[in-house]
């Protein structure tokens, strides 16, 4: 089987959440976790690889160098002629990046002079519109996005904020185009690109939007955005729809030891560890505590085991409303309490997988990738989709569950829903 599509995703979540709506639409899917190399198994009986990345929030260099390694092994280890860009749909990336830069050195090293920059995701409420990026409705940069700790974002126009970190100018493929079809979209593309414009951002405001702008891209070398894109082109080469995938792929009934961790401080998150802390023993992190106490992660596991008797999973959570987060990042440092808290997270981790825990529920990106990074996972197969872009994944090696959720998606009663989840899944 030819890999019809290599997926550089900058963040975990980022990755599955791709990597759930592809498989949904019927491409089959590996993703592996940080930079393959040499060593890795060239998987030759699915569509697409996704390597995961922990790129968004990383020196931008960083960010380059393991894009671009990323881009040389799905290249010439897998031989996949199409390369995927992709980038949370709330377009997390400050005016110094890293998307811009990344991009940048994506296209010079594929020699193109022309990408696209589709970030829109309609199901879970991300749309554009005359090149402005919407959450549900809402100009990103007053959608709460604007107070994300690492990537606040102030501005809603993304040809502005491609042009702020990138090299060149960037054009609009307006929703006029779009609706007229194929044509139109292509024809605007090599109008854009004759004119000198790097950038084509593209409206959409659905999925069938979506669809129309994946069969124009669908021979381009490189495409950027969210996964919203990512399903329209799993769609548009397979002729399938969600509703043709069902998928059954859960964690068993028995045998299961979860918890719940809670990194992200979105809007949605907020919501959803509130509700959460109705029903189940749930313990806020201590942020002086994580800086100081070289004994906190050996407490807080502790604390996690004497919550076992419980129905619903224990959750342990850094999640904090915009207002207090402001505060705390005053006093001690938004890069210094980021990575504490990271930390903690990560010895966490270690110590209940030596306990016999094997489902971990985790919220927002950074969280995730040090969830998966302290359990020594290297590759996932794609599961059930609990929610929109947030499917169970597994590993066979270590027998662990893992739900990997992006900060805004999901339900209000998220968590719980996914301890509960046992039934197919059909959009």
């Amino acid at each position: 089987m030819t890999i019809k599509l290599g997926v550089i995703a900058d963040d975990f979540t980022g990755a599955t959440d791709i990597a759930s709506f592809m498989v949904q639409n019927g491409w089959r899917v590996i993703q592996l976790l940080g930079i393959p190399d040499d060593n890795t198994p060239i998987p030759y009986d699915v569509d697409v690889v996704v390597i995961s990345l922990k790129s968004r929030s990383c020196p931008v260099d960083e960010a380059i160098e393991t894009s671009l390694k990323s881009c040389l092994w799905l290249r010439h280890k897998t031989g996949c002629q199409q390369l995927f860009f992709k980038y949370c749909s709330t377009f997390d990336s400050t005016s110094e990046g890293n998307i811009g830069p990344v991009i940048d050195a994506l296209m010079d090293e594929l020699q193109v002079d022309i990408s696209l920059i589709c970030p829109a995701l309609p199901i879970n409420g991300r749309t554009v519109v005359h090149g402005h990026l919407f959450v549900n409705g809402q100009l990103l940069n007053e959608s709460g996005m604007q107070y994300h700790p690492v990537t606040p974002m102030k501005d809603a126009n993304l040809l502005r904020l491609i042009e702020q970190q990138s090299k060149g100018l960037a054009g609009l493929v307006n929703l006029n185009d779009v609706r007229q079809g194929t044509s139109a979209i292509c024809h605007q593309l090599e109008s854009l690109r004759q004119s000198g414009i790097r950038y084509a951002v593209v409206d959409a405001m659905s999925m069938e939007d979506l669809l129309l702008i994946a069969q124009a891209a669908s021979d381009m070398v490189l495409v950027t955005g969210g996964s919203g894109l990512g399903a329209a082109l799993a769609s548009h080469h397979t002729g399938q729809t969600p509703v043709d995938s069902i998928m059954v792929n859960t964690p068993p009934a028995r045998g299961r030891r979860t918890v719940i961790l809670s990194g992200s401080c979105s809007t949605m998150t907020n919501k959803q560890v509130i509700e959460y802390k109705k029903v189940a023993p749930a313990k806020a992190l201590n942020v002086e505590e994580c800086l100081n106490n070289s004994e906190y992660s050996s407490q807080l596991t502790e604390w996690v085991m004497q919550q076992s008797t419980n129905d619903l999973a224990p959750m342990l959570y850094a999640t904090q409303p915009p207002e207090l987060l402001n505060l705390i990042q005053q006093q001690y440092g938004a890069i210094k309490v980021s990575k504490a808290v990271e930390h903690i997270f990560a010895d966490i981790v270690r110590k209940l997988k030596q306990q016999g825990f094997n489902t971990f529920i985790v919220a927002g990106g950074e969280t995730s990738a040090q969830v998966v990074q302290s359990l020594e996972i290297h590759q996932f197969t794609i599961g059930a989709s609990i929610a929109p872009g947030v499917p169970w994944v597994y590993d066979p090696q270590s027998d662990c569950w893992l739900a990997l959720k992006s900060g805004n998606f999901g339900e209000v009663d998220f968590f719980r829903y996914a301890q509960g989840y046992r039934k197919k899944f059909v959009t």
